[in-house]
């Protein structure tokens, strides 16, 4: 991530942890395509395989992700801090489309019917959701409407969709 990403994180980080302290910062970006699931070592390869073909059409594309929301796991273990995408969400609906369906032929469980997708900032352990939302909320979208060049920085290039399974990444390069 670019040194002024990191800036914008810090800042939000610091207004927000005003209301929950535990807040730790990510300290990797991603943004999901799938649900993690568990795979059996001999269907790694040909899931890659099929994720490579289905994935071989797809060409870059950018999106923008600057609306500040505040998310938990399903079983409300983990909250969570993103930014959610506001422009490219219908390639981003496309590529889960694909991956779906390879995930159907592994008979694995494919992604939420109504994604929202985002890049998580900050996270904590339990459902803290409620001393975020609301006046933080809007607090910390000010910071991000507000902060120097965003528009830019937020603007994020697809190039590439990865897979992580175990400690291996695969790229599939998109066209």
């Amino acid at each position: 991530a670019p040194e002024e990403f990191l800036e914008l994180r810090e800042l939000l980080l610091s207004r927000a942890r005003t209301r929950v302290p535990a807040l730790a910062a990510m300290g990797e970006f991603h943004l999901s395509l799938s649900q993690c699931v568990v795979l059996p070592y001999h269907w790694i390869q040909p899931l890659v395989r099929a994720l490579r073909d289905r994935l071989a059409p797809f060409h870059r594309f950018f999106c923008v992700a600057d609306q500040v929301k505040v998310y938990t796991n399903q079983n409300k273990t983990r909250t969570f801090i993103g930014l959610e995408v506001s422009a490219g969400h219908f390639q981003l609906l496309e590529l889960v489309s694909e991956v779906d369906r390879v995930l159907e032929e592994f008979d694995l469980p494919t992604f939420y019917k109504d994604p929202s997708f985002h890049i998580s900032l900050a996270w904590c352990v339990g459902d803290l959701s409620g001393r975020l939302e609301g006046q933080c909320l809007q607090e910390l979208q000010d910071i991000v409407d507000k902060f120097e060049d965003s528009a830019l920085l937020l603007r994020v290039q697809w190039e590439q969709v990865r897979c992580k399974s175990g400690n291996k990444y695969f790229s599939f390069p998109l066209r």
